[in-house]
């Protein structure tokens, strides 16, 4: 009597991501919670959510994005930081939660610059360039009207801008995490310096695509060189942002490659293409019927992770199987199927999402609700 298999999903097989050794492509995708106290601590009910995801198996939770410096980084009220002791404490409870399901975790770094609107301790915006963001204020997270032009900043703030990342990366590593994912996407900072419309500087951050990623690159050397063998640095990019889903890197692949390959000489262990408010078709075709995850794979040779609509096993096959990606990173799939890993190993039937999963206390509600289920 023959007997037959069914096929394993290709984002269920493992894979080695820097020095850590994952044991399935699925990844969570950064999400902001603002969920943290006033002051960015983490809470009890971050600890539920994160764990949740472990637990359900994926292979790797990446946090939401986390400020690196009190001054000008902060994006929302209540959004985490790692800049003090307290912050480290609560991120502390985080990583041992999700190492006790037998997962890595690891910390996403991020600057908003121009696009802060919850920064209780200045007002102030800082850019690339004096240039408003189009569009208006995010009003989910609190915001209304247009944005306000930032002050340009000086090289010496940028030097302050590098040493934040850097410090945030080393309270990383104390508060146990396993690398981080420096936020160059979605329109914060380091996007804004590698937009042309934002960046309007003419000394060696502005100008031609090899200025405008040198922020990026400066910050992934020095995180590197301050951070141990083993700990896992990635870098996160995006063409669309949150105030414009329509924009593209000028250059096309052109651009594409200097980045990628400006960033790969950096040592960075990863790259994770976004697909901010499209899905991975449409955001990462380019001329001539290259993705753009597919040329960072070959030009990188680095791992690299894709993100839009992947919740859908057969977007995540096609991707992995003809060689668009490494790994796959789910975000509001995820909410909706904190174990979804399992389903898929299982064949069991994804739930839908709903759009009130995006309201963070229904989100760490149904976190809770999932692990007494199990429990």
């Amino acid at each position: 009597m023959e007997l037959t298999t069914t096929p394993v999903h290709p984002a269920l097989r493992p894979i080695g991501l820097g020095a850590l050794e994952l044991a399935n492509r699925f990844a969570v995708a950064p999400m902001s919670r603002v969920s943290a106290t006033p002051d960015g601590v983490p809470t009890d009910e971050m600890a539920d959510y994160y764990a949740a995801f472990a637990e359900g198996g994926f292979g790797l939770v990446i946090t939401e994005g986390t400020y690196t410096d009190p001054a000008y980084s902060q994006g929302y009220l209540n959004q985490p930081g790692l800049t003090t002791a307290a912050q480290v404490a609560g991120w502390r409870e985080v990583t041992r939660r999700v190492h006790a399901a037998g997962r890595p975790i690891l910390a996403q770094l991020m600057h908003a610059g121009a696009i802060s609107q919850g920064n209780p301790h200045r007002a102030e915006r800082v850019g690339p360039s004096a240039v408003p963001p189009i569009g208006e204020m995010l009003s989910e997270y609190g915001g209304q009207g247009p944005w306000p032009t930032p002050r340009e900043l000086t090289e010496s703030q940028l030097d302050e801008v590098i040493t934040g990342f850097a410090a945030s990366a080393v309270l990383a590593h104390e508060a146990g995490f396993d690398g981080v994912e420096i936020h160059g996407a979605n329109g914060y900072l380091l996007d804004q310096f590698l937009t042309v419309y934002t960046n309007q500087r003419t000394d060696s951050y502005g100008g031609p695509v090899a200025n405008r990623i040198r922020l990026t690159a400066e910050i992934a050397e020095a995180i590197v060189a301050a951070t141990p063998p083993g700990f896992v640095v990635g870098v996160r990019l995006s063409q669309t942002k949150v105030n414009d889903l329509e924009y593209r890197w000028p250059g096309g692949a052109y651009d594409a490659e200097i980045v990628f390959e400006t960033l790969a000489g950096q040592g960075v262990d990863y790259l994770h293409i976004a697909s901010e408010g499209r899905d991975w078709l449409e955001t990462a075709r380019l001329p001539g019927g290259q993705t753009i995850t597919g040329l960072a794979r070959k030009v990188s040779g680095l791992p690299v992770i894709a993100n839009g609509g992947m919740h859908n096993p057969a977007r995540a096959d096609r991707v992995l199987t003809d060689g668009h990606a490494d790994l796959v990173s789910i975000a509001r799939g995820a909410l909706a199927n904190p174990d979804l890993p399992r389903r898929l190993g299982n064949d069991h039937r994804l739930d839908r999402f709903d759009r009130r999963m995006l309201e963070p206390a229904a989100t760490l509600a149904n976190a809770k609700q999932w692990q007494t289920a199990r429990s």
